[in-house]
């Protein structure tokens, strides 16, 4: 008898493990679903129709898309548990064997200090998310075998600045600022323990996938910008330095974290594991942007060399995250999220859209879609996950970030989200 292939590839995703085919008939919760890691999370299970039989898809609005299997139930879990289990078991949920948590709400945050300023506020209003459902999940009698719970590189601080490298899963925590991922993580363990359910935390670097939402996704901004500089003849300037060019950034495919929080709670000897997600693709804007610009179809320019050329910021911290070191420093010819409010450039994006039936009918919110872009095109430190403890527990998926984000482009079409590449 051959034996049976304990790896497969589905697409530009390789090394994804293979389960028993007694694994079957089970049930799931996502959580978040329309999001970017929710929408994916369900696209990675709902290819496996046989082993799950019904996925319940919990967040305010829709999927984009709605797999056969799955059941799209609007909530909101800053209701209170009582009103959450009441529309669960109004939608006939009876069962819940696995939950993979992605909901997540993101403050208003002070412009001068960035996307993730109001650092205090995320911990209550995220906390209360993930408190509200798993008391829910409780008080109806529908405890599952394990609760997965997505956090991310904030985890390692490197939203405030460098961090130990590589970044590693055993880490000490980040005590700067307060965050939301640790208060989250904490409630899981002892509700968990409490309750004798697993868990797992997974933790990704930038998340790469396409969702009817601007919002924190690294790649819209980029294909707006190689769309405009094409409609207007101008080449794809990077707007960053040589450092930034040439610096190594880990990136995190969405349906490649599906399949490898799929591993995690499907594997017995991963229970109450956290687990670093990264594409294992060393990723730089230096070999990227020349393929970007080949994909749009338009020219572009290296980084200018006379640093006289450049804005110069310093960040105001007085500690980063690896616990010794200068200042964060960031240099910009320009930013996208500047180039997002040029009068040309918002006028070549309205023709670009009605004539191509765009949702986004105009460059809005340009400071928080582009400025969370700016960020990591203009990252100077390694953003390096090590992914020793997940392939030494057995999981093998890897996907090149180039090909991802071109596949992110090719769907961000497909939703309208961009005209046609």
């Amino acid at each position: 008898m051959p034996e049976r292939a304990t790896v497969q590839s589905r697409g530009i995703y390789h090394g994804l493990p293979v389960f028993p085919p007694e694994i079957r008939g089970l049930t799931a919760v996502v959580t978040g679903s329309s999001g970017i890691s929710g929408q994916d999370m369900v696209r990675a299970l709902a290819a496996s129709p046989e082993r799950w039989s019904k996925i319940y898809c919990l967040s305010r609005r829709p999927p984009a898309v709605l797999p056969p299997q799955a059941e799209f139930v609007s909530l909101d879990f800053l209701q209170p548990p009582e009103k959450i289990i009441e529309a669960l078991q109004k939608h006939g949920v009876h069962k819940v064997d696995y939950v993979f948590f992605y909901s997540y709400v993101q403050l208003p945050s002070d412009p001068e200090k960035g996307l993730w300023s109001n650092a205090e506020g995320m911990c209550k209003i995220n906390l209360e998310l993930l408190s509200n459902f798993l008391s829910a999940l409780k008080l109806g009698q529908l405890l599952p075998r394990r609760v997965m719970l997505q956090t991310g590189a904030k985890a390692y601080g490197l939203h405030i600045g460098p961090a130990p490298v590589p970044q590693e899963e055993t880490d000490a925590r980040v005590l700067i600022e307060p965050n939301f991922y640790y208060v989250q993580e904490d409630y899981l363990y002892s509700w968990c323990a409490e309750n004798n359910v697993g868990w797992n935390s997974i933790r990704p670097s930038a998340i790469l996938g396409a969702v009817p939402d601007a919002a924190m996704n690294l790649c819209f901004p980029l294909a707006v910008y190689a769309t405009v500089c094409r409609k207007l003849g101008q080449p794809l300037e990077y707007p960053a330095d040589l450092n930034a060019w040439e610096t190594v950034q880990d990136q995190s495919s969405s349906l490649l974290n599906g399949y490898l929080a799929e591993w995690a709670v499907l594997s017995e000897h991963t229970a109450n594991e956290t687990f670093n997600a990264a594409d294992g693709s060393a990723f730089t804007w230096g070999k990227f942007w020349p393929r970007l610009a080949e994909k749009f179809g338009v020219k572009w320019k290296r980084p200018e060399l006379d640093d006289s050329a450049y804005t110069v910021t310093y960040s105001s911290d007085t500690e980063v995250p690896r616990g010794f070191g200068p200042p964060v420093i960031t240099r910009q010819r320009f930013t996208l999220a500047q180039w997002a409010k040029k009068p040309e450039v918002r006028q070549a994006w309205r023709e670009l859209a009605e004539e191509h039936g765009s949702v986004e009918k105009e460059l809005r919110d340009e400071d928080r879609i582009f400025g969370f872009t700016d960020t990591f095109i203009a990252n100077q430190f390694r953003v390096g996950f090590n992914m020793d403890k997940v392939r030494r527990m057995g999981f093998f998926g890897t996907v090149a970030t180039a090909e991802c984000m071109f596949e992110v482009f090719e769907e961000l079409v497909k939703l309208k989200m961009v005209p046609p590449i």
